[in-house]
């Protein structure tokens, strides 16, 4: 179906969380807004993630009691982030974050609360916080879509429990206390029982939890405002008069049309995560060609802007924002990419190893620095193996990549090769093409003070961070246990990217700029078609969503606003 209107105010490109914010916003402004999302959902890659928000100082962790600053933050920035470049585009972000957060809480369905416990990845540095500064959506009831519940793109099957249902960090623990704990068999058993009421009138469970909740409440606020959405189409070019955007060329089914926008458009396409060439112009050659990002990122938005005279930035120290990642093959035959970031790598009782059988890296890292690790571990060779290991005892306390806690029987993983197993690490290390010395010296050096909690090694369990992701049952370091029980087994990893950090270069208005510094006029850029600010470091958990909503809003304000800033004021914010 082809959009109603030939001209509209604002036309957005990707249906991300960016995007639709900036169509929220604009919306809200009184804006009539057109929504172009070339496959058939809403979410983009922010619906198969966690949902997390990296906003400084924000309103809801002060009402928290907890204390933070925009000078803390800076601070702490500052040795994050170490390079000059997008400073300025850094202090909009610390100053409009808090702001962004409140307008969308007034004006749109978004709701976020504070994550009171959950440090910055780098808790030793100046500046730092134990928690709230990440912010997690609110759950919400996927049914207030009504048939557009269907739009929403599900979350990754293996993130779901009985084919459907979505849990949040606090149904985690009580679910692996099922049988164990009063309390929790009666929270598990509610969960369950509500998600059985939920099948009877929905394909899959209708609580939304994490990134599937904030991209159901943004779609949500698009619906109320009546934003219009085109979807499975593709946009051609962008429309340029007098030097300035003012629409797009787009083919829906075999039909082609121009429609125009009054005031600009907003690039925010995804990235380039699935596009070839252009992860071989700036990836290095070992991190291969795996992404955890959806199959839409193929680099839509950049091919536009830069065709249209836009500048990218590359002063970014890595070129994507990284996982270590799983493969498999799902029932149906398509592959399954697991992103390890927070459920098994820190826990106490796994290590991981490189070709050479040994260990390369501090386990309980950020997943950005794991994967960095792996990366200089390879010497840039490509499709070079790492290995998760563990014992019986942690594949059925924690579980291993999409294999769940509990599982009673891993034998399809086995059959697979997902998983392999055997009764002896010398069995083991042989099945992996590794000297079976080699990781039997590896397992025993860890082994060996594993049992009083230390790693002397590389310091597992060092910063409250990486405790934060261990068990903290397990005394005296949630993230250290010996290797000891047969059978023993591993999983193959690989670097993947979470999203690109190279993007265009935008002022603070998130205006695309062309290489001079001079702002095209009508055409903006966020999410991860914009350049990462952070350039390419990761300071803490929900930097990609933080800036994706901070500057969608902040795209949204200056288009609602019409206004054309000096080019003193665009000089200063680039």
């Amino acid at each position: 179906m082809m959009p109603a209107h030939e001209t509209y105010d604002v036309i957005v490109i990707g249906a991300g969380a960016g995007g639709m914010t900036a169509a929220a916003v604009a919306a809200a402004e009184g804006l009539r807004v057109l929504v172009i999302e070339k496959t058939a959902f809403v979410g983009g890659t922010t619906a198969w993630s966690g949902g997390m928000v990296w906003i400084p100082a924000n309103a809801q962790m002060r009402e928290a009691g907890l204390s933070d600053s925009v000078t803390h933050a800076v601070q702490y920035l500052a040795s994050t982030v170490p390079e000059p470049g997008n400073a300025g585009l850094r202090a909009a972000f610390l100053a409009r974050g808090p702001e962004a957060i409140a307008y969308l809480e007034a004006n749109t369905e978004v709701r976020l609360q504070p994550v009171k416990a959950y440090p910055d990845h780098y808790p030793e540095r100046l500046g730092a916080t134990a928690g709230g500064r990440v912010l997690e959506p609110v759950a919400f009831d996927g049914t207030r879509l009504g048939a557009s519940f269907a739009r929403l793109r599900p979350p990754l099957p293996e993130f779901m429990l009985f084919g459907g249902m979505m849990v949040n960090r606090l149904d985690i623990p009580h679910l692996r206390k099922l049988g164990k704990s009063f309390r929790s068999t009666l929270w598990s058993l509610r969960l369950i029982s509500q998600y059985a009421l939920e099948r009877l009138r929905s394909p899959r469970g209708t609580t939304l939890h994490l990134g599937n909740a904030l991209a159901a409440r943004l779609y949500a606020s698009l619906r109320a405002r009546q934003v219009e959405m085109l979807f499975s189409a593709d946009v051609q070019d962008l429309v340029v008069a007098g030097g300035r955007v003012n629409g797009v060329t787009i083919r829906h089914g075999s039909r082609d049309r121009t429609i125009s926008a009054r005031r600009g458009v907003v690039l925010a396409t995804g990235g380039f995560s699935h596009d070839a060439p252009l992860r071989k112009r700036f990836f290095p050659t070992a991190a291969g060609y795996i992404s955890a990002t959806t199959p839409a990122a193929t680099g839509d938005g950049l091919r536009l802007a830069t065709a249209g005279g836009a500048t990218l930035n590359l002063e970014a120290t890595s070129p994507a924002y990284w996982v270590p990642a799983s493969l498999f093959r799902r029932a149906d035959g398509s592959r399954g990419v697991f992103p390890h970031m927070v459920t098994d790598r820190a826990k106490p009782g796994v290590i991981a190893v490189n070709a050479a059988g040994r260990r390369f890296v501090n386990e309980a890292q950020s997943y950005h620095e794991f994967v960095l690790a792996m990366l200089r571990d390879g010497n840039g060779e490509p499709d070079r193996p790492f290995y998760l290991i563990c014992d019986r005892n942690f594949l059925w306390t924690y579980g291993l990549g999409r294999i769940k806690p509990f599982t009673w029987s891993y034998r399809r993983y086995v059959r697979s090769g997902e998983l392999i197993e055997a009764e002896s690490i010398a069995r083991l290390a042989e099945r992996m093409s590794i000297a079976p010395s080699s990781l039997a010296a590896t397992i025993a050096d860890y082994n060996a003070h594993a049992p009083e909690g230390r790693d002397p090694e590389f310091g597992r369990g060092s910063t409250i961070y990486q405790r934060h992701l261990g068990d903290i049952n397990r005394k005296p370091n949630p993230c250290v246990a010996p290797i000891e029980r047969a059978p023993f087994f591993a999983m193959r990893i690989y670097p993947a990217d979470l999203g690109t950090a190279i993007g265009m270069k935008v002022d603070a208005h998130a205006r695309v700029l062309r290489e001079d510094g001079a702002p095209i006029a009508g055409l903006y850029a966020c999410g991860n078609d914009m350049g990462s600010i952070m350039n390419g470091n990761h300071p803490g958990p929900g930097i990609t969503l933080g800036p994706a909503l901070t500057f969608g809003y902040i795209a949204g304000r200056h288009l609602a606003e019409g206004a054309t800033v000096s080019t003193s004021a665009a000089a200063a914010s680039a």
